[in-house]
């Protein structure tokens, strides 16, 4: 990890923005991603209580995916279809693996949301960690393909992207930006979505 590198990209960018994310044009420009908005809703959504209804839970997760300004418009309509054509036994599979993702057993549910995306070929990084990014926004990473690769070329990070989701690489990256934020300004990362998009602009 190039902790230098990283300390003169915090610091320029300070320069330009003080206060980091709370400088008014960062403010302005972070109103199209609705940030607030999508972890009330991912949070109210995928309340506990909720699990108990798996159509609502996949409903939810269709909502959020149409919503959010991180996943492209390609991948809406295609996840949209996906839902819509879920029979209830899967919907029930859906919901028990986030759940387990966002509750118990981390690794097992993201495995079993994989092999869900994966019958329809909708096993992206993009869909596969969205919803936690937006439940557990502090801890939790959103991997979008191109700002991920980038980041760990620029910051020489030990890690070999695979455009196939895995927990492995999942644990690994998420465990890295989670280091990576403790060595600068609490400002530039008031998530890890916003974290991530620091190092995407200033790298």
């Amino acid at each position: 990890m190039d902790i230098k590198k990283l300390k003169k990209a915090a610091s320029n960018f300070l320069e330009r923005y003080p206060g980091g994310f709370y400088h008014p044009e960062m403010i302005e420009m972070g109103k199209k991603h609705k940030m607030d908005k999508m972890v009330a809703l991912a949070q109210g959504s995928f309340a506990k209580q909720n699990f108990k209804n798996p159509d609502e839970i996949t409903n939810s997760m269709l909502k959020i995916v149409t919503q959010s300004s991180l996943i492209s418009i390609f991948e809406k309509p295609k996840f949209r279809d996906f839902i819509k054509r879920t029979p209830p036994n899967d919907k029930v599979l859906i919901a028990k693996g986030l759940k387990e993702l966002l509750y118990g057993n981390e690794q097992e549910g993201f495995e079993e949301l994989l092999f869900q995306f994966q019958r329809e070929k909708l096993a992206k990084w993009t869909l596969m960690t969205v919803f936690q990014a937006y439940f557990n926004p502090e801890v939790d990473v959103f991997i979008k393909p191109t700002t991920t690769q980038n980041i760990i070329k620029e910051l020489n990070l030990d890690l070999v992207y695979n455009p196939s989701p895995s927990w492995e690489f999942y644990e690994s990256y998420r465990d890295i930006i989670n280091q990576m934020k403790t060595k600068i300004e609490q400002s530039l990362a008031p998530s890890n979505t916003a974290f991530c998009g620091f190092l995407m602009m200033s790298l």
